[in-house]
């Protein structure tokens, strides 16, 4: 008869890509001790193809994986999809969904985020986390007239970009596209992008990509009740066909500085004689506010008092970390929305760490370095934090890694090649901040961030090939004064100025 308890030394929740590189790691470093990994889907994410770009940016493919190939590459890491119902501490134990309960000896929480919906358990709101809300999104697409995109981050950014054959209205409560990546000259650069039509052959992305292996899952429509999988990789839209029921065409109308104030389904915005606007085509139809005669499954109630009508709503407003089964356990700390980790990952009690979306780090940050939930910053804290544990356990002291100096972040939107360096949106520098623009229409976007002559930040849009040199500049803090306006001069080979 099988144990109901089993005991391993290294447990892993979460098969995303913090928990599967934490995971990779201690496997590596232990390779006779089991490593088990707890994942809540049958496929994890594995980071492949790593590459080193400069000192702190980072390239690497996320390959989605059934957990029997890639514990051919790892026999000594055990998958189990299950998730975690409970936590105690004081018995170095977890419970998981199945069931059974696992002791160990240092347990690492990587246990991701979950959409923010705008309204729970509507069938016509979609949250974009993992594989399968994405199929979802596009097997509703397929049938849609008219999409509602809610939110202004990175899942928004791409999803308005890629959609074809469809109208989509995009609700963003900010004065401008990408607030959360972008200041408004950047935002500014981009719209054209947005509005026009794309290009036939789409620019290489030089980051990462996202491939699937293993069979479709079945999934019921509405995907409120179940259990979300790991987090989406980079490029997830690639070999997506997201195009809606009409001819090929890319129609994106934004809608400024509002949030969502009322949903409505169908019958209940008959009963309540309420009238919806059409899309608007030009600003003076905007103005007129034509209504809309068709008859749409949902209704949005924007803050601004437009009311629209579309096929289904997806919201894109941010993730809630998913500590729920972890905090009944009083003994680990939690700073806003994540669990607390100190410069080492761990977290308020012995033997338990945390990476990735989940955690929310409390230590005195580098000048030029800040936390987002971005999968780059998953892959380097599952990283660390297997070599905090390798550490802990052989009772060795380390420092911390150097990727926590500088915030370096590559990624790509509106085809466009995107780098984000340090404190590029002057992110607590104060008011003695200066910016220094370059602007070519359509080619690229260059910002960089001044304080007291030394660069703390920068934007790149399009190749510009400045990412390393930048980076550089920011982590030395040359005074870079006399230059002045020269230092963005086109005219200059800056590569070759500073090398």
């Amino acid at each position: 008869m099988e144990e109901r308890e089993q005991r391993y030394e290294f447990i892993i929740v979460g098969g995303g890509i913090a928990g599967v590189t934490c995971a990779q790691q201690l496997a590596s470093q232990f390779p006779s001790d089991v490593v088990l990994l707890l994942s809540a889907s049958r496929l994890i994410k594995a980071v492949t193809n790593f590459k080193q770009v400069s000192k702190t940016l980072e390239k690497f493919d996320i390959e989605e994986q059934s957990a029997s190939v890639f514990q051919e590459s790892y026999p000594n890491i055990l998958v189990i999809e299950s998730t975690v119902t409970e936590l105690n501490t004081a018995q170095h134990r977890v419970t998981a969904e199945n069931g059974k309960e696992y002791v160990y000896g240092q347990l690492c929480i990587c246990a991701g985020a979950r959409p923010k919906l705008i309204q729970q358990n509507n069938p016509y709101v979609l949250g974009i986390r993992d594989t399968d809300t994405a199929k979802e999104f596009q097997k509703r697409l397929s049938d849609a007239r008219r999409v509602i995109v809610v939110g202004n981050g990175g899942i928004a950014l791409e999803l308005v970009y890629e959609i074809e054959g469809c109208e989509v209205i995009w609700a963003i409560k900010d004065k401008d596209i990408g607030n959360t990546f972008f200041d408004p000259g950047a935002a500014q650069f981009l719209l054209p992008s947005l509005m026009g039509e794309k290009p036939d052959v789409l620019l290489q992305c030089k980051r990462t990509k996202f491939t699937t292996e293993g069979g479709d899952q079945q999934m019921d429509s509405s995907t409120t009740n179940r259990t979300l999988g790991s987090a989406l990789g980079p490029d997830w839209h690639e070999g997506m066909k997201l195009k809606g029921t009409r001819q090929v065409f890319h129609k994106v109308h934004i809608e400024y500085q509002c949030e969502v104030d009322q949903l409505y389904l169908k019958d209940d915005f008959l009963k309540l004689k309420k009238t919806a606007i059409a899309f608007p085509e030009n600003k003076e139809e905007e103005k007129i506010s034509k209504p809309d005669n068709d008859l749409w499954p949902v209704y949005i109630c924007l803050t601004n008092g437009k009311i629209y009508g579309c096929d289904f709503i997806v919201s894109a407003t941010g993730v809630v970390p998913n500590i729920e089964p972890f905090v009944k356990d009083a003994t680990l700390e939690v700073i806003g929305s994540g669990i607390k980790v100190d410069d080492h990952m761990r977290t308020t009690t012995t033997d338990v760490y945390a990476a990735g979306d989940i955690c929310t780090t409390s230590w005195q940050p580098s000048p030029h370095w800040q936390q987002m939930r971005l999968w780059t910053q998953a892959r380097q804290m599952g990283w660390y934090a297997a070599k905090c544990m390798t550490a802990d356990r052989q009772g060795e002291s380390i420092d911390m890694d150097f990727c926590f100096e500088l915030f370096a972040h590559i990624t790509k939107f509106f085809n466009y090649k995107v780098v984000l360096l340090g404190k590029y949106n002057g992110q607590d520098l104060g008011t003695d901040q200066e910016l220094m623009v370059r602007c070519t229409s359509g080619q690229e976007y260059v910002k960089v961030v001044m304080q007291r002559g030394k660069m703390m930040g920068a934007v790149l849009i399009g190749d510009t090939d400045l990412e390393e040199t930048f980076e550089n500049l920011i982590l030395n803090q040359m005074d870079l004064s006399a230059y002045g306006e020269d230092l963005l001069n086109p005219g200059i080979d800056i590569e070759d100025y500073f090398d």
